[in-house]
């Protein structure tokens, strides 16, 4: 065997070099340092090349790690001197830095550990052609994908970790730094939005609105989308791709162009509405003066904007339905309802429900509509945001006006919550997202 030992299952190791090789051993000097691990299993090069990455991240990182974690502890502690937020970047790029760092740590370890047990059990070891294939056929992947993890680290999970945090700050107007340094303050933001007054009457009468208006106003544009796509698809229907191209045409201009004249349509003094289609009746509603009246003008707005996506998607899903079905059901004496309701509605749901999903999800945190029809008006008294304002936007305000920006972080992570916790209950319960064979 050319002095390895191959041993069967259930049989002790022979005298000899291998079985004197301890892999809990090699572990706890992989532990110690990366590299030495492999350096007692006598893979030389690979451990010299992880002693070599240690010793350069240590020499590299040592001092911004030893300062991003204390500023991340205190937050600072000179005024005019330390910048807390520079303070809290600095430490949550250390806490990505270390995690990084351990993902590689770990990986050391357990190759080690498994080097050292080959060992133990005899079986060859591989040349270093061998190894370097191996690893290229295995790790290829993840050498493509690091790149982008690491952008991907930095571009999105660094703000979403920085905004957590601000969550737990006092960071407003008046705690600004460097003039003033921030401080940690627990859950206090979010108890001040079911405790203090001017906060929870606002929390609460936004987050309604926001419920409604998602609820509300998607559930009409998906309703008319599909009321309009199943009535052009009769084939009685003639003249369908004219119609077709009618129907998409609010789709084709640009929504925040289309909000911005329906705003212009919908002004108390000179707006369209009012002056033309309303006023020969005697009529004149106050619509960007009375909150309810906003609030259905931005409803209407909606669902203006967002049927001509639904329609296009469900004329396709039902192109695709086989005429055969709707002959059988008009064998077996099914009326119109109930073709519709157990063919037509089942697979044009089945084919879209993913897409229908993030019509909610998206108009949760639609902003364009709200704050370019009327900011978020009208002001409200005793509150902090406008008679229209949904989460996202009072969010807008928060950070850009008033400078509450640990308000503003806490609601945002709220929004995350709710938005992530939806979305994840409906994909779970849609069939499509389901395997073929478990349907």
């Amino acid at each position: 065997m050319n002095g390895e030992m191959e041993l069967k299952k259930g049989e002790l190791p022979k005298p000899g070099k291998a079985a004197k090789h301890r892999p809990r051993l090699a572990m706890i000097l992989s532990i110690l340092y990366a590299g030495l691990g492999q350096i007692y299993n006598k893979r030389y090069g690979k451990g010299i090349l992880l002693v070599i990455i240690e010793t350069a991240f240590l020499v590299t990182f040592w001092d911004y790690l030893n300062i991003g974690f204390w500023g991340l502890v205190t937050l600072g502690e000179i005024p005019m001197v330390d910048h807390s937020i520079f303070l809290l970047i600095q430490g949550l790029i250390s806490l990505l830095l270390v995690g990084f760092a351990l993902t590689i740590y770990v990986i050391n370890i357990r190759d080690a550990y498994k080097e050292a047990q080959e060992i133990v059990e005899g079986k060859r070891r591989p040349t270093w052609k061998e190894a370097i294939k191996h690893s290229w056929d295995v790790g290829f992947p993840y050498i493509f994908l690091t790149p982008g993890l690491i952008m991907l680290l930095f571009i999105v999970v660094l703000p979403i970790m920085f905004m957590v945090a601000l969550a737990f700050t006092n960071y407003n107007l008046y705690h600004s730094p460097p003039r003033k340094l921030l401080d940690w303050v627990g859950f206090e933001n979010f108890l001040n939005l079911v405790k203090v007054p001017i906060w929870q009457d606002t929390f609460f009468s936004v987050l309604s609105w926001t419920i409604v208006w998602t609820l509300v106003a998607t559930t009409l544009q998906i309703a008319l989308g599909l009321f309009l796509a199943v009535l052009v698809n009769d084939p009685r229907i003639k003249f369908k791709k004219l119609i077709r191209t009618i129907l998409i045409l609010p789709w084709a201009v640009p929504s925040f162009v289309t909000i911005l004249i329906f705003a212009a349509m919908f002004n108390d003094e000179f707006g369209a509405i009012n002056r033309d289609v309303l006023g020969p009746l005697g009529l004149s509603f106050p619509w960007m003066n009375d909150p309810f009246y906003t609030k259905l003008a931005l409803i209407f707005i909606q669902t203006w904007l967002g049927f001509p996506f639904v329609f296009a998607l469900f004329t396709g899903v039902l192109q695709s339905i086989s005429k055969d079905w709707y002959e059988a059901a008009e064998m077996d004496g099914g009326t119109r309802w109930q073709k519709f309701r157990y063919i037509t509605l089942p697979h044009v749901l089945y084919a879209t429900a993913p897409l229908l999903i993030m019509q909610y999800t998206g108009n949760f945190n639609n902003f364009n509509i709200i704050y370019l029809f009327n900011e978020g008006g009208p002001a409200v008294r005793g509150q902090t945001a406008g008679g229209t304002d949904i989460l996202i936007s009072w969010v807008y305000k928060l950070t850009f006006q008033t400078n509450n920006y640990n308000m503003a972080a806490a609601i945002s992570l709220i929004i995350g919550l709710i938005v992530c916790g939806f979305a994840f209950f409906q994909f779970r319960r849609t069939r499509s997202f389901k395997e073929e064979g478990n349907i």
